[in-house]
């Protein structure tokens, strides 16, 4: 995964190792536009002391974002947003032990933020847009960033373009069977 050799500009945190495969997609977008990131587990209940630290520290160690993933209460990018001035981008991650499938308790908990304390909040288990929002913001600064999400974004473009061309002419049902 991630280069030593980049300076790190974005944190991804989450609470437990079982937010883990979902923050992993974040890690893989910063990887591709060439961001250096620290990877951690911060849990705004267990560990409460490292949720201050690593707001109050921020802004001072140069990072542009914070990623935090959480599930059930989801407190950790409140809580992130609370301790700094660095934009805190919340991935709300479906609970296995509660209905809903995020819906009904990880994603109000990130979006319903009180005035004066914004977490951006991508939808439910992508993470992947939360390294994409990352890179987006560092790309306001730096042009390398920019041209590489523009790259990106070009591809999505050509990609939905070409399954056109292709749905075009086979038809659906042929299509529908290369999918299978």
């Amino acid at each position: 995964m991630k280069s030593e050799k980049l300076q790190t500009k974005v944190a991804i945190v989450m609470g437990s190792d079982s937010d883990l495969p979902v923050m992993i997609n974040a890690a893989k977008m910063l990887d591709r536009f060439g961001i250096g990131y620290e990877i951690d587990f911060v849990s705004a209940h267990r560990t409460p002391e490292k949720v201050t630290a690593l707001g109050e520290s921020a802004a001072k160690r140069g990072l542009f974002a914070i990623i935090a993933g959480a599930g059930g209460a989801a407190h950790l990018p409140g809580m992130l947003a609370a301790e700094t001035v660095v934009p805190v981008i919340g991935v709300p991650i479906a609970s296995k032990t509660i209905g809903g499938g995020g819906f009904n308790d990880a994603l109000p908990s990130i979006v319903q933020m009180p005035p004066g304390v914004p977490v951006a909040t991508v939808g439910v288990n992508r993470a992947e847009n939360a390294g994409i929002l990352a890179a987006q913001i560092i790309g306001v600064s730096d042009k390398n960033v920019q041209k590489l999400v523009f790259a990106y974004k070009k591809e999505l473009n050509d990609m939905v373009y070409n399954k056109s061309e292709k749905l075009k002419k086979i038809g659906a049902e042929e299509y529908l069977k290369g999918m299978e």
